[in-house]
Formats: C-alpha cells, structure tokens, sequence
C-alpha cells in the first residue's frame, strides 16, 4: 500500500534528483522508493558459502610471515623487466 510523504529538501536537489530520474526513465517516487529501500535492508551478518568454494578452502597454504604486497612488487618487476 502506497502512502504519501511530504519532505523538506533544498531546491537544487530537488532539480537535480528530477533531472536525474527523468533520464533514467524513473519516478521520483520509485528513485527516493529505491534509495531507501537500499538504506535500510538488513545486512546478512553471514555470508552463505557455496559448497565448491569450501572445498577450494585451504588448498594453497602461504607462511605467516609472508608479506603479501612485497610478493607481488617483486612478481611486478620480474615481469616487467
């Protein structure tokens, strides 16, 4: 069920959120609709893993004291040479 809503917004947005949602062929209603629908959705504290990325996990094993950034330097300027 639709319901309506008066708000206070300053007139170069205004302009500017109209302009934008008539060239994305979109009601400003379904564009503010979106934005806050997008805004308040609860975040999934979970993530779901899909069963081929949990048998992938643990394959490739890397020492803890590798420094993942001076690795891929060092690969950058082998490659580059």
């Amino acid at each position: 069920m639709d319901k309506k809503l008066t708000l206070s917004l300053d007139t170069s947005i205004i302009e500017n959120a109209k302009n934008y949602a008539k060239s994305n062929n979109i009601s400003l209603s379904k564009l503010i609709e979106s934005y806050l629908t997008t805004l308040t959705k609860k975040r999934q504290d979970t993530l779901k893993v899909t069963p081929l990325v949990e048998s992938l996990s643990g394959v490739i094993s890397i020492d803890n004291d590798i420094e993942v950034k001076d690795a891929y330097t060092d690969y950058l300027i082998e490659k580059y040479k």
